[in-house]
């Protein structure tokens, strides 16, 4: 017999043992009691219906008619639609983002929105800042930072202070004015909100420089890169889902939503030497100080110009046990 012919035999012998010592344990353990699944099954058919049936992705409702800051958006024209609706589904079904920009708009839209009214520009940009930031105090590989995403050269144009001891990019009230202060000269440039708002992204000099060469004056009519021909079509969805979330899935109630901390401004017109030293005056410590005044970059506030700031303090019991 050859070595080969050995082998299937010792392997078949060795396969056949291996056969009845399963089927020992398999007796055994059907003798055993079995142990408790951790996730308990559904015990009837209706609620096995009920929990297959429990999560559905469904078709976004296209509106038939839109308006972004009073001007209509022509969802006529099927490529228009189509991108409308392509923001509507990423944002619809990211639900976790979606909650959260609810969750946040409750706390910051507050602050916001006075802001534009006072400033003439239409409340409909709120939601260029949940696009640009996620309404948080963001930094971006390109240099912009705050609600507003912005850049230095622009936040200094338009009169805030940008240094390493004090950046009120991150101050929402002055950043909101820059930003009413940016919108409205690109609305007085190109006679349009919507091509104000793509001016925001792209650039004044970029919007124009695409108008003339593709010889259009709509925003609507141009051919446009990735981000800035997304950009109208996602404040426009966060819009739309902000303002009616639950006719988009989202359920919550009013104490999960974040809440606005009123606070009262302090006025210093010197240096301090410590921000926690100075925190504690006021019975806060210095994270919650910087809370509520990101713009003070250091522990400390030079004041080398002798400008006058206002330090926001919260008011007592909202960080107290």
């Amino acid at each position: 017999m050859s070595f080969f012919k050995k082998g299937l035999l010792f392997l078949g012998g060795f396969t056949a043992i291996g056969l009845l010592i399963n089927a020992a344990q398999l007796s055994s353990d059907a003798r055993q009691p079995q142990a408790t699944s951790v996730i308990k099954p559904v015990e009837t058919e209706e609620r096995r219906i009920e929990a297959d049936n429990d999560y559905n992705v469904y078709a976004v409702e296209i509106p038939s008619e839109f308006e972004f800051a009073g001007e209509k958006m022509p969802l006529h024209l099927p490529d228009i639609r189509e991108r409308f609706d392509r923001e509507l589904l990423v944002n619809t079904y990211w639900q976790s983002n979606g909650l959260l920009m609810i969750k946040r708009a409750n706390k910051y839209f507050p602050v916001i929105e006075p802001i534009l009214e006072e400033n003439g520009v239409p409340d409909d940009f709120k939601y260029l800042a949940v696009i640009e930031s996620g309404l948080t105090n963001a930094r971006s590989p390109a240099g912009a930072r705050g609600f507003w995403q912005i850049m230095k050269p622009t936040g200094k144009e338009y009169g805030l202070e940008v240094n390493s001891n004090v950046d009120e990019r991150y101050d929402l009230e002055k950043a909101t004015e820059v930003a009413c202060k940016y919108l409205k000269k690109s609305k007085d440039r190109f006679g349009s909100w919507t091509l104000a708002a793509a001016a925001y992204n792209a650039g004044n000099a970029g919007v124009s420089k695409r108008l003339e060469s593709q010889q259009v004056n709509d925003y609507y009519d141009l051919l446009l890169g990735e981000e800035t021909g997304r950009y109208v079509f996602r404040i426009a969805a966060l819009k739309l889902i902000l303002s009616s979330p639950e006719k988009y899935g989202f359920n919550f109630d009013d104490e999960d939503l974040y809440k606005h901390i009123p606070t009262r401004k302090v006025m210093v017109d010197s240096a301090v030497a410590n921000m926690a030293d100075f925190a504690q005056r006021f019975g806060i410590n210095y994270k919650t100080l910087k809370i509520h005044n990101p713009w003070l970059r250091e522990n400390k506030l030079d004041n080398a110009s002798k400008r006058t700031y206002y330090i926001e303090i919260p008011e007592e019991g909202y960080y107290t046990n």
